[in-house]
């Protein structure tokens, strides 16, 4: 079980680089200009490859967790806080999904600034599940 949960922390760690990284390029896709189209593309493209690349990844994550969660139970308070976090978490990335489309058909509905703040919460919600993972408060 030591291996799954390596592989479990591997997977949600590389998962997080995508779910950190993805938003900071909807900053900048926000910030390009209309006369960019040079750039708007590359920045698209890059998402594009992102989200596909942290997709499996994310898969992974969650199956490892599962599997974890089969081999040691599901007990405690912490986790049912900490899965409902995950879930969270794949809603969110899901709607990084959404927005991404938005961004290829033009229809971008938020600035900059907005992204920015979007971009934190994975910081968080990494935080809270951190937390419950180590200290298992109840």
């Amino acid at each position: 079980m030591l291996i799954v949960k390596v592989l479990h922390l591997w997977m949600v760690v590389s998962w997080f680089a995508g779910l950190f990284y993805l938003p900071r390029i909807f900053v900048n896709l926000a910030m390009v200009a209309s006369s960019s189209v040079a750039e708007r593309d590359r920045l698209l493209l890059m998402a594009g490859k992102l989200y596909r690349f942290m997709t499996p990844i994310a898969a992974l994550a969650v199956a490892l967790g599962l599997w974890l969660w089969f081999g040691f139970g599901f007990s405690g308070g912490w986790l049912h806080v900490k899965t409902a976090l995950v879930v969270a978490l794949l809603a969110y990335h899901a709607y990084c999904n959404r927005l991404l489309r938005d961004f290829r058909a033009g229809r971008n509905r938020h600035g900059h600034v907005w992204y920015r703040w979007f971009n934190e919460l994975p910081v968080l919600v990494l935080l809270a599940v951190t937390y419950l993972a180590v200290v298992k408060p109840f």
